[in-house]
């Protein structure tokens, strides 16, 4: 039997381990902090197939740039002189062109769409996840914002996608118990979206019965190897070797650059969010979405929840949370919906933060190096780590076993960077 270690575990690096030990290899998976409260925990959790569109556009830099000295904003850089920020900054800017887009649209597409597959076709059997494939609503407020969300929906529409463009009544058709101040939503029908906390606990729980060694609060400190091969990896509870080895250490990933002789430009962009009961008849949202202008999402969750969580902040992962970044998520709810009104000071101890691994374009990383052929990197989902959870998982399974991938992997190439 094969012996492989997964550095990381979040949601890509457990997906991993989830399709390689089924596939009989003797898996381990190396985390640095506990499993319970990582990234893939207090995401939005959508299933999209709808995000078809890279996270560099011009927009968002031209956006970004008024955004990004103010620290309420809901895109945040915080000012320091660092390599690793400038070398993904420069990286970000160059990716941001709109032929990018047309081009990256099929390879989001098509991994959006296996990853809802696996989900719905295979996990459900192994597990419960509260998933619910009602679609996905994308709010706006403005005549400017519906002229950009029609050419969305016409790129998605091309792309072969269910999307549609609700006006008004539509959108109170589909949320028929809350009141809305907006004119209309993009309805992404081809959408889904899960209770992250929920998958992930029954995702540990199952690879724990499947024989899956995870071993928590060890952190990698470096890997080894020669003549392409990586033989160990160093941790502060000694060293350990494998016969392959998958890098899925979200926002920590680009730590190894050196040891492994990559140029893949990674930050961590850190992101809110709050979970609240549904306590009246308002906050009983029925689907998930994004409010445009808001530039925060909301989610029901399990039946009795509601998420509400956003902004892009790219700092140090020691920098302390800042609060008052919830503040604009809270003001972006009230506006879309004016009977919803969360005081900050209300909802502090249940402020949730963590870090997407972010890209210098936003596209995850996935696959072989040159270098080292016993490695598959599997990082930098950004945003979609939960969304693309099962279908990396499924491909890091393909690459180790050289089978051909269900998808091209062409878009994330590793080293496109390089």
């Amino acid at each position: 039997m094969s012996k492989v270690i997964i550095i990381g575990g979040g949601i890509i690096g457990l997906s991993s381990a989830k399709y390689l030990v089924e596939a009989g290899w003797d898996v381990t998976v190396v985390e640095k902090n506990d499993y319970l409260d990582n990234c893939s925990y207090g995401n939005a959790g959508f299933v999209c197939p709808s995000h078809y569109i890279q996270l560099a556009t011009p927009g968002v830099v031209k956006q970004g740039i008024k955004w990004m000295f103010d620290s309420k904003s809901p895109f945040y850089i915080q000012p320091r002189l660092n390599k690793d920020l400038i070398q993904w900054g420069l990286a970000f800017l160059k990716s941001a062109k709109h032929e990018n887009i047309e081009k990256h649209g099929i390879p989001l597409r098509d991994i959006g769409l296996l990853a809802k597959h696996e989900y719905e076709k295979v996990w459900q059997k192994d597990f419960d996840f509260a998933y619910d494939d009602k679609g996905m609503i994308e709010i706006f407020k403005t005549a400017a914002a519906k002229h950009e969300c029609a050419e969305t929906v016409a790129f998605g529409q091309k792309l072969g996608l269910d999307v549609v463009l609700e006006d008004k009544a539509g959108l109170d058709r589909l949320e028929p118990n809350t009141e809305v101040d907006a004119i209309g939503a993009i309805h992404y029908r081809c959408d889904g979206h899960l209770y992250p906390q929920k998958l992930m606990a029954h995702l540990i729980e199952y690879l724990k019965n499947k024989g899956v060694q995870l071993l928590s609060h060890t952190e990698v400190l470096g890997l080894h190897g020669k003549q392409g091969h990586i033989t160990e990896i160093e941790t502060t509870k000694g060293k350990m070797s494998a016969d392959a080895f998958v890098l899925a250490a979200g926002s920590w990933s680009a730590s190894f650059n050196k040891d492994l002789n990559l140029k893949m430009p990674l930050v961590g962009g850190r992101g809110y969010s709050i979970t609240l009961p549904v306590s009246n008849s308002q906050m009983n949202i029925q689907h998930p979405g994004i409010l445009v202008e808001g530039r925060c999402a909301f989610t029901p969750m399990d039946g009795d929840k509601i998420r509400f969580g956003g902004t892009m902040e790219i700092t140090s992962v020691d920098t302390p949370p800042r609060l008052n970044r919830v503040e604009g998520i809270l003001k972006a709810v009230h506006d879309f919906f004016p009977q919803i009104n969360i005081k900050l000071d209300d909802v502090k101890d249940k402020i949730w933060y963590g870090f997407r691994p972010t890209s210098g374009d936003g596209m995850p990383y996935i696959g072989k190096t040159k270098k080292w052929e016993n490695l598959v990197v599997a990082t930098g989902h950004s945003q979609l780590g939960i969304s693309l959870g099962s279908a990396t998982g499924l491909l890091v399974k393909e690459l180790l076993q050289r089978e051909s991938t269900s998808v091209d992997l062409s878009a994330f190439d590793v080293e496109r960077f390089a």
